[in-house]
């Protein structure tokens, strides 16, 4: 049962950092005009994007201010992100995985 809740944990934060980088992708291919947010399907994604990733990034961007106009908090947050997934989960888990065995 250990097993499957971290499988489960690791796996969601593995898709929310997915989610930032697509987000941040996203991003800049609008501001470049690469691709355009009248698309339907385009904006929807954009939307479900924006709906993951700002209560997870909204902390860091009240802390760290955009610095040359360049908002650096995606990076930050998947910098933490992947510390909790490698350092903090493991060592959480470790008295379960003994315990169950």
């Amino acid at each position: 049962m250990a097993g499957f809740l971290y499988f489960v944990i690791d796996g969601a934060l593995g898709l929310l950092i997915l989610a930032i980088i697509v987000s941040a992708i996203l991003s800049w291919l609008v501001a470049f005009n690469v691709i355009n947010l009248r698309n339907q399907f385009v904006y929807g994604v954009a939307r479900f994007l924006e709906a993951v990733t700002t209560p997870v990034l909204r902390p860091f961007q009240k802390i760290i201010p955009p610095l040359g106009g360049v908002d650096i908090s995606p990076i930050i947050a998947i910098l933490i992100l992947q510390g909790i997934k490698g350092y903090l989960l493991p060592w959480l888990f470790r008295p379960l995985f003994a315990m169950i065995g």
